[in-house]
């Protein structure tokens, strides 16, 4: 109780809570607006958190990270356009409510298994926080490099059907981070004598263009779209008494969210996807999935809305972010020298508290706001996207200048965001370039350290933990090296069924012989559940 309450006190300073209440409301307006998006809001707001205290400027950053999620589901459900990328799901049984007259409705049930995903998180984490207390000095130098090492593979490997662009990616990261002096020894390193680029490349650079001037040259190049309006009609509580009634369905989208988000790399995606098929094999009535079904819909967003507190236990428990956002966050502590980690549990507990409370309060804040404000917040959904994009841009160049006031961060910034910009239109991941510049770092301080106590390549793993995740790693790559083997022999016989239907013969024989074997297989089947009865009723 002691902890709780030390929390609380850190919580309660006025520019805490300012910070809160600006946090929760930008980001459900940042999350409205298609296009915009988290990640472009945080690579903006990065210059000006530095200037804060730690536990000011992550609350913001939090605030923005949490709650945009809230604000994507509105045009998601209103005008089938997603307002973050991870609101795309919520179409597929949000709109087809509004479609049919039932936008209040879909909108109430959205935000209130938002809040319920963000709640189950935060209590999980809170809980589990003693555990990880425990766990973490168990972490040394060779443990966090192969948990780092783990977290960029998985990131890899989670970009499936692009894992090898998605790895060349992440080693042009871990190469930017190279640039400049090395952390050792101090000699410089790939700057070929220029004067600036022996500081090295500043991570909130790459930032900002990758994400947002990336998004202010697409915003700037696409045209406006034409948006049409539903009217809100009724109540915005009804969704938390409709809520009640999916209890099981709630709970394991949250549990998803929860697991997900702990492990690098994964993600509101995947906890998504894996609530929504949960969801649909379990229910009643699976055929409502994708034309309005409300527990489609609270699968959805509460995996989602279950991610951001739980992506925050590798990087506060071993420094390690798992995505973007987070890395966006780490180098927050980086630039007030608090490093998460193991020490970080140990001596700041009351810190990692207060952060998660944070996240709480967040979550009540962002309901409220909503279920009060939806009628008037909608209309942001109508501002045009090249005004978007000049003030991305503008503001994108003012956090670049403001970090070292050099006109050649600017340059730098405006050249990865023409990188971006090709990645977006080539459809290509920018996330892994973001985590191999931060992990790339992590590894190669931890190595060196490592390597000073390493006699024999088995000494690496001579420890427990060292030894698990080692294993992880092997499964990891086993587990992708098959998958990859798999599509491609479903690729072959693909093509080879395309081939052999060419020709009018082939085609005819292949639909005789499935046809066969369809016919076959339904009398045998028969047969054996005739056999199955007799020997029921003689027993």
């Amino acid at each position: 109780m002691d902890l709780i309450f030390s929390a609380i006190e850190i919580l309660m300073r006025w520019d805490v809570a300012l910070a809160l209440l600006a946090g929760s409301v930008g980001g459900v307006l940042i999350g409205a607006i298609p296009g915009v998006g988290p990640a472009v809001a945080i690579a903006i707001l990065l210059p000006a958190t530095f200037s804060m205290d730690p536990i000011v400027g992550l609350t913001v950053l939090l605030g923005i990270y949490g709650s945009s999620m809230y604000g994507g589901a509105i045009p998601a459900i209103l005008i089938n356009t997603p307002g973050t990328a991870v609101n795309a799901l919520t179409t597929y049984d949000g709109y087809p409510m509004t479609a049919r007259g039932e936008p209040q409705r879909a909108l109430s049930l959205a935000y209130s298994a938002s809040f319920f995903g963000g709640i189950f998180s935060v209590i999980c984490l809170i809980l589990f926080a003693p555990v990880l207390a425990r766990i973490a000095p168990m972490f040394g130098s060779r443990e966090i490099f192969l948990a780092a090492l783990l977290g960029l593979i998985l990131v890899v490997v989670a970009h499936r059907g692009q894992a090898l662009i998605a790895g060349a990616l992440a080693c042009f990261g871990i190469f930017l981070q190279t640039i400049g002096l090395e952390p050792v020894k101090y000699t410089q390193r790939y700057t070929f004598g220029q004067d600036f680029l022996g500081g090295g490349i500043n991570l909130i650079v790459v930032v900002l263009g990758l994400f947002a001037i990336s998004q202010a040259f697409v915003l700037l190049t696409d045209e406006d779209e034409k948006v049409r309006m539903t009217r809100l009609r009724g109540g915005m509580f009804q969704g938390l008494r409709e809520l009640t009634r999916h209890p099981r369905v709630a709970g394991v989208s949250a549990s998803f969210g929860v697991l997900m988000g702990m492990v690098p790399g994964v993600g509101e995606f995947t906890a998504q996807f894996m609530s929504y098929t949960y969801a649909q094999k379990t229910s009643k009535r699976p055929q409502d999935f994708g034309n309005g079904s409300s527990e489609g819909l609270i699968a959805a967003e509460t995996a989602n809305n279950a991610v951001p507190a739980a992506a925050m236990v590798p990087l506060l428990a071993l420094g390690i972010p798992g995505e973007a956002l987070t890395a966006m966050m780490l180098s927050v502590f980086y630039v007030h020298n608090v490093v998460p980690g193991p020490g970080l549990f140990q001596n700041d507990m009351d810190f990692v508290v207060a952060l998660y409370l944070a996240l709480l309060v967040l979550n009540v804040l962002v309901l409220l706001f909503l279920l009060f404000a939806t009628k008037s917040l909608i209309q942001v959904v109508r501002i045009p996207n090249r005004f978007l994009g000049v003030c991305i841009l503008t503001l994108s160049f003012v956090g670049v200048y403001s970090l070292r006031n050099s006109a050649t961060d600017c340059v730098m910034a405006a050249a990865f965001g023409i990188l971006g910009y090709v990645l977006k239109r080539l459809s290509l991941p920018a996330v892994p370039i973001i985590l191999g510049m931060v992990l790339g770092g992590i590894m190669e301080v931890k190595l060196r350290a490592a390597m000073a106590r390493v006699k024999e390549p088995f000494d690496f793993i001579d420890r427990p933990v060292a030894f698990i995740l080692f294993l992880l790693i092997i499964i990891v790559l086993a587990v992708h090296i098959l998958r990859v083997l798999k599509d491609h022999k479903e690729l072959k016989e693909a093509e080879w069924q395309t081939n052999s239907a060419s020709t009018s013969f082939g085609s005819l024989m292949w639909r005789r012989k499935n046809s066969f074997l369809k016919d076959h297989g339904k009398r045998v089947r028969a047969r054996h559940s005739k056999l199955l009865r007799r020997l029921t009723d003689l027993f």
